[in-house]
């Protein structure tokens, strides 16, 4: 049965930098996502390690090096989303990591080119604008790490009157 939940998305500094918050967040609210939580973040040290805490694991400290200083590099914008299947929808919407290989109408293969062989040549992130939490699970994680109680808000919107 479908469900609604919650995710989080993170605006990275490319997205930040390049001045796309804009577009970025209406693909979600276009899709009947709603903005439960936002806020802007210069991530430090400890929140690198606390959101990415299986990175180095599963891809070696150097990936989470670079990763977690590109992501300190600037301020991002953190959103709560909330909707049907959340998770998956916004998965779909923003588009596989690499961007070469985001199909078109995702965020990912708008907005951004780089390849998987680019980063790897360069020892460098893949710039592809946003994290989005990869499963309900994490999710969770994720939006409880970036957002107290407080900073979540309940509100109807006027496209929630149609679906519920």
């Amino acid at each position: 049965m479908a469900t609604v939940e919650r995710t989080l998305v993170l605006l990275k500094p490319d997205a930040v930098s390049r001045g796309l918050v804009g577009r970025v967040l209406q693909r979600f609210e276009d899709a009947g996502l709603k903005v439960v939580g936002t806020k802007m973040v210069q991530m430090d040290a400890e929140l690198a390690r606390k959101h990415y805490f299986d990175l180095e694991e599963r891809f070696g400290k150097s990936v989470f090096d670079v990763t977690a200083n590109f992501m300190k590099s600037g301020p991002v914008i953190a959103l709560a989303l909330e909707g049907v299947e959340a998770v998956a929808n916004v998965r779909r919407i923003v588009g596989v990591t690499f961007p070469n290989q985001a199909n078109p109408g995702t965020i990912r293969g708008d907005f951004a080119h780089t390849s998987k062989a680019y980063t790897e040549a360069k020892h460098s992130v893949a710039a592809n604008l946003v994290h989005a939490s990869g499963n309900v699970e994490e999710a969770k994680y994720e939006v409880e790490l970036w957002f107290s109680e407080s900073e979540l808000f309940e509100y109807q919107t006027v496209a929630e009157r149609f679906l519920f």
